[in-house]
């Protein structure tokens, strides 16, 4: 059972709260901020509600905020719901200022006070989870392979990839881009009798049909115009170690024809020259195209496939890695806060739905960016679908509607900022002009920018 500590100098509220709580929570009840901290220290509850109204002050909210303040730092994910007077508002805002999770006003209305904390409850157990992902040894991933998938399809990779790696045939990995292609390659070098010799990567769809042969095979002196020296080709480099040649459904047809050579005899020609060289390199492959649509057309050779594909691996697109994604998602958080020295609870529950619900065209390559861009982007404790670009979410009737609120003030608070920043943002951060377009005063505005952290 969650705990709940309630901390109010009047008994009536006391033992309206208890009667009216204790059946949904482990309660613990304090009359004034030093028990409430000796309480606070024992028993850690999630969520606090705290009259700011304290004795030896109760007429001012000095011990109140004190209270506050050393419950934070024992906690600072700890939800403290602040209950104020009706002329307390001024107090209600520094509170949250200070770090407190919400603020109610007297006279308490039980059923609504429930409400907010089911709600505090909710998001504490939530920031956890997201604390657990973040922090401890994620699920999924392979130490040995650095590679992380716990989903049923992922497995097989990881199967596939250890039966091949003690061998030393050709391997064809095959999947849309952004899959991890070069990563199962590197993974299956890594645990191969070859991983003390180079890993030698070369992407022939990145570069030029006309020097593409020399940047494989090598070239010799005066081979073609500036040719000025001797150069060794991505092959040579990979003697006694691992030749990755990625998208490899773009090679052109004569390379093609080269390249099957090497395979066959495992002796190469630099461009220019005669010279039968001998090289012992293991051929890995990837391509994200239709490997056998290109045979049937003749874009690609059917004896090079035969030689390439002697096993093949195929990766999952994330959109059918349904339960890797959240695992992903937190692995880049972790590493994106660390290279950016940022800090963040995690994701939210709308964050979350986003994550789970978009189809990554991209794949993990793409989730990769947008979780760096929202740690770059939030302002506030949690990321939320915005900040990891995720602008909308669909309706049932196909249409478009802004992120879901678990509460009306939620949502009023999600559009509120959104406004704001959006109106900073045409407005180039003029202010002034921001204000006027939202048609408020500047000191609303100033407000508003601190209320929810925003940067002009």
């Amino acid at each position: 059972m969650n705990k709940l500590l309630i901390v109010d100098d009047n008994q009536d509220i006391r033992k309206q709260l208890k009667w009216g709580l204790g059946r949904d929570y482990e309660l613990e009840l304090a009359e004034n901020a030093d028990h409430a901290l000796e309480l606070f220290g024992r028993s850690k509850p999630g969520v606090v509600t705290l009259d700011l109204g304290l004795p030896p002050h109760e007429d001012s909210s000095e011990e109140g905020f004190r209270c506050l303040t050393e419950i934070l730092k024992l906690a600072p994910t700890a939800k403290v719901i602040v209950i104020t007077g009706n002329d307390g508002q001024e107090n209600a805002l520094k509170a949250i200022q200070l770090g407190a999770y919400d603020f109610y006003r007297k006279p308490i209305d039980l059923e609504e006070l429930r409400i907010i904390i089911k709600r505090a409850f909710h998001l504490a157990s939530l920031e956890e989870e997201n604390r657990r992902l973040f922090n401890a040894s994620l699920p999924g991933l392979d130490e040995t392979l650095g590679i992380i998938g716990q989903c049923p399809k992922m497995q097989e990779v990881f199967s596939s990839i250890r039966k091949v790696a003690a061998s030393d045939v050709s391997i064809l990995i095959t999947g849309e881009s952004g899959t991890g292609k070069e990563l199962a390659a590197r993974a299956i070098h890594a645990k191969s009798p070859r991983r003390t010799g180079a890993f030698v990567a070369i992407n022939c769809g990145a570069i030029p049909e006309n020097l593409l042969e020399a940047e494989l095979f090598g070239h010799e002196k005066g081979a073609f115009t500036g040719a000025h020296a001797r150069n060794q080709g991505k092959v040579e480099y990979a003697h006694q170690g691992t030749l990755f040649l990625d998208e490899i459904g773009e090679l052109p047809l004569s390379l093609q024809v080269k390249l099957l050579r090497f395979l066959q005899e495992k002796t190469i020609q630099r461009v220019g020259g005669r010279q039968d060289i001998q090289v012992d390199a293991r051929i890995l492959a990837a391509t994200n195209i239709d490997i056998h649509k290109a045979m049937a057309t003749g874009a690609f050779r059917e004896d090079l496939f035969y030689r390439i594909g002697v096993v093949t691996i195929d990766l999952p697109p994330l959109r059918d890695r349904d339960e890797d994604v959240l695992i992903l998602a937190n692995l880049f958080l972790r590493r994106s806060c660390r290279e950016q020295n940022r800090k963040t609870g995690g994701f939210s529950r709308n964050a979350i739905a986003s994550l789970r619900g978009y189809e990554w065209p991209g794949n993990v390559r793409e989730l990769e960016n947008k979780v760096q861009r929202a740690v770059i982007m939030t302002n506030t404790p949690l990321i939320e679908p915005q900040d990891l670009g995720f602008e909308s979410t669909p309706t049932t009737n196909g249409g478009w509607s802004p992120p879901q609120a678990a509460t009306l003030r939620e949502g009023r608070e999600l559009v509120e900022r959104q406004m704001v920043q959006a109106a900073l943002a045409e407005q180039a951060g003029n202010i002034a002009q921001a204000a006027k377009a939202l048609g408020i005063a500047r000191p609303t505005m100033y407000d508003l920018m601190k209320k929810y952290d925003i940067q002009a």
